[in-house]
């Protein structure tokens, strides 16, 4: 983000802007995130500005509900990019393995930010193709965690430390077998083959030298001892060097294979390296954003609406944050600040700076919902004692040379914090002094805050159109303040009044209330009729409020009543639906049982009516037949007139009826 060019440095030292971006800075995975979150400078872009803010509010706001959304930290390979831009360069192991790093954490960041894509449009553009993977697996298999290369990074370089390691053992082998064949008089105490000068060598007494021979590579610090590289061994020791220099070449060779494998993706690499960073001062700034409950202000508008706000370097502390609002009309340019010492004003006028300047730069500050910043190009602050010895300048010298800056270089789209302005010389030529700043920044279109303890400036909000008066609210009772804004009224001193609870005798007292001037007394009258005014009006509003809340109260005790009512009646007509449809299948199933008590009734009737049918039939059938084999006539009418009767009966049966 462009740097506005009219807040300086000092500027931003004075309102504590890099302290402010150190608690967002602690929020980032990596150290190279976090410096990115200390590097952010305000832009005077109101687009860049809205942009930046829409997209930690996007990922804030998926923060809310997915809290595993993490950064990966990336470690730097800024100078390993800037070798491989060296065409004939070749990369040290340790570079490898910190690249290798870094293409991990490409990696999963790419796929983090791909997961993200449906849900933070915003955020999931900060992705890029990460390089191949085929990259990271060939520098994971030819390089460790510290940077050594490991015997898998090429089959030659295996065989050459293979050749390494017999040669050694051969050595070594040969001086131990040499070493324990001397003459406990000639070898050193605790005697052990160790290496000097990049060869292998046994400890012998100096006295010994003549007789073992060979070559001295060095010898203790008494001189009693001598450090030998025997004759038989000087061959075993050339042939260790040259497999050692044969492992050397093999291992530049394949560290120049590796780094010209990663040369062509330099460019992907140091993109993919970017997006990681980038990301993490994304979460950073989203993290930061949740933790104060920040919401993005509406940028640009020409507005200054500050809603719930809290000083950024306040929040998250052990003290309880008074939040305040500031709301300038259209109409209103400069905001005077007044009343006791130890009130907060400073507090205030530093946190509307700090607000604007870290909305400019990308962070959410702690603000609440419907609030407006406009887009300052240039931030101006004299807060604080500005003596100087060494540039031999007062209070008030460096106050005025101040002074003289921002009125030369202040103008609209300006925010200019003062703080006592006026203090540190006479009241009234101070007062003066102040009057006229004040009166012409605000004919400049400059937004200007202001603080002073001057009575006659609260009188310019009267006379001055663009001027405001505001107040830090104070308990006049208890001498403490509450740190609440209140706009449109002036604050009193309460200077005497705190100097009569710290114990300055009555006569004294009495006497510095007589030379106060009498306007000064009729004001300070008013205020406190007014503040008096204001207190029982928020009394009675803050008891309409419980009567209100009460109301309410009730209301929903008196709304839940009548749902349980409802609720009870729902459940009694569910049961008597229920009870209902219960009797209606258990009298289907009663004349169901009783229609098949009948039928199995009517059926043994019928048998009966069968069996005796048969019995009065079964003796008439022995009578013989006329010879043409068919009975005669007569009989066949009796037969139809037995079986007329048995069908009469069974019509006039009870059961038959009973089923009809």
């Amino acid at each position: 983000m462009s740097v506005a060019g009219g807040v300086a440095s000092s500027v931003l030292d004075t309102l504590e802007f890099p302290a402010a971006l150190e608690r967002v800075a602690a929020h980032a995975a990596g150290p190279l995130g976090a410096a990115r979150v200390r590097a952010r400078a305000p832009a005077s872009d109101p687009e860049v500005i809205r942009a930046a803010l829409a997209q930690v509010a996007e990922l804030a706001a998926l923060l809310l509900h997915d809290d595993a959304i993490r950064a990966e930290p990336v470690p730097d390979i800024a100078p390993a990019l800037e070798l491989l831009a060296v065409p004939g360069s070749a990369l040290e192991g340790l570079q490898f393995a910190t690249l290798a790093r870094a293409l991990a954490a490409c990696r999963v960041t790419a796929a983090e930010l791909a997961r993200l894509a449906g849900d933070a449009p915003r955020t999931a553009a900060l992705r890029v193709d990460p390089p191949p993977k085929e990259l990271e697996q060939r520098l994971t298999t030819a390089v460790d965690a510290e940077g050594v290369l490991l015997d898998s990074a090429s089959r030659a370089l295996a065989r050459a430390r293979s050749g390494v390691r017999e040669a050694r053992q051969r050595l070594v082998a040969k001086l131990e077998a040499m070493l324990a064949a001397l003459d406990p008089t000639d070898r050193a105490p605790d005697a052990t083959v160790t290496l000097r000068g990049g060869r292998y060598v046994i400890p012998i007494r100096s006295t010994a030298r003549a007789r073992v021979g060979g070559i001295v590579h060095d010898e203790s610090a008494t001189r009693s001892t001598a450090f030998v590289e025997p004759p038989e061994v000087i061959e075993l020791g050339n042939a260790l060097r040259a497999a050692e220099a044969d492992e050397q070449r093999e291992v530049l060779r394949v560290l120049r294979e590796l780094t010209d494998l990663l040369r062509p993706h330099r460019d992907s690499v140091a993109a993919a390296w970017e997006m990681c960073i980038a990301f993490d001062d994304l979460c950073a700034r989203a993290r930061y954003a949740v933790e104060v409950n920040g919401f993005v202000p509406e940028i640009g508008d020409g507005s200054m609406a500050i809603r719930n706000g809290r000083h950024p370097l306040l929040v998250g502390g052990d003290a309880v944050v008074v939040p305040f609002d500031l709301v300038l009309a259209p109409d209103e340019l400069t905001i005077l600040v007044s009343g006791p010492n130890t009130g907060g004003k400073t507090v205030l006028i530093k946190a509307v700076g700090l607000i604007c300047l870290m909305a400019q730069s990308g962070v959410i500050p702690p603000l609440g919902p419907q609030s407006a910043l406009p887009v300052f190009d240039a931030v101006f602050a004299d807060i604080g004692d500005r003596q100087s010895i060494a540039a031999s300048l007062s209070t008030f010298s460096a106050h005025v040379a101040a002074l003289r800056d921002l009125l030369e270089h202040a103008g609209p789209g300006s925010l200019v914090l003062l703080d006592e302005i006026g203090s540190g010389t006479d009241p009234a030529e101070g007062g003066a002094l102040a009057s006229a700043v004040l009166r012409t920044l605000t004919r400049r279109g400059v937004v200007t805050l202001a603080t002073t303890h001057l009575g006659a400036l609260k009188q310019l909000a009267a006379e001055t159109v663009g001027i405001v008066n505001a107040s830090l609210q104070f308990e006049a009772e208890t001498l403490t303040p509450t740190y609440r804004l209140l706009k449109g009224v002036p604050g009193r001193s309460y200077g005497l009044a705190i100097a009569r609870r710290l114990g300055i005798a009555p006569e004294v007292l009495a006497l510095a209330e007589r030379a106060v001037p009498e306007a000064e007394r009729a004001l300070d009258a008013l205020l406190a009729a007014v503040e008096a005014r204001a207190r029982e009006l928020e009394a009675r509003e803050q008891e309409l409020a419980t009567r209100d809340a009460a109301l309410r109260e009730d209301a929903t005790r008196v709304d839940a009543r009548a749902d349980q009512v409802a609720q009870r009646e729902r459940e009694v007509k569910a049961r008597a639906q229920t009870l209902e449809r219960e009797a209606r299948e258990q009298t289907r199933a009663y004349l169901l049982e009783a229609r098949r008590k009948v039928e199995e009734a009517l059926g043994r009737a019928r048998a009966a009516v069968d069996e005796a049918t048969a019995r009065e039939a079964g003796p008439r059938q022995t009578v013989a037949h006329p010879p043409t084999g068919r009975p005669p006539d007569r009989r066949r009418c009796h037969r139809r007139d037995l079986t007329a009767r048995a069908a009469s009966r069974r019509s006039r049966s009870p059961a038959r009826q009973g089923a009809g």
